[in-house]
């Protein structure tokens, strides 16, 4: 399995794409599925207490064993107590050239300076601090 990162909108690490293939072929990819949904949540995470937000990426298959990167997408709570609900907090859309942030879209190339920032934050809560349970569907 390979990820196909080199010429996204955003400049994607080569790490964050070894560590997903590494993890979706340790935990099992179905052979006859051309998409993964990697799932990263904090069991801790909740509207009062706060926490580490949820984070969902999607890969799609691109050809023999290529896989490319759909969308990263970070959750946060917006509201109080009962009423709060999860909402995108930020969404690196590379399929639609988007970025989503709690103001709105826009164009995905308006979160070059952001993402490696975000990348690096996730990279160290996932690997560096093991916060997230991960499922992959």
């Amino acid at each position: 399995m390979r990820i196909h990162y080199e010429d996204l909108a955003l400049p994607v690490s080569q790490k964050l794409a070894e560590q997903l293939c590494e993890f979706v072929q340790k935990h099992g990819q179905p052979e006859t599925c051309n998409s993964i949904t990697l799932n990263f949540r904090d069991p801790k995470y909740s509207a009062e207490a706060g926490g580490f937000r949820p984070v969902e990426i999607r890969l799609e298959q691109q050809g023999d064993n290529v896989w490319s990167i759909c969308y990263i997408t970070e959750f946060t709570y917006v509201g109080l107590g009962p009423f709060a609900e999860l909402e995108k907090s930020v969404d690196f859309d590379f399929q639609a050239g988007m970025y989503q942030d709690l103001h709105g879209y826009h164009p995905i190339e308006i979160a070059r300076s952001l993402y490696p920032i975000w990348e690096d934050n996730f990279l160290t809560y996932w690997l560096g601090m093991g916060v997230y349970e991960v499922e992959v569907s």
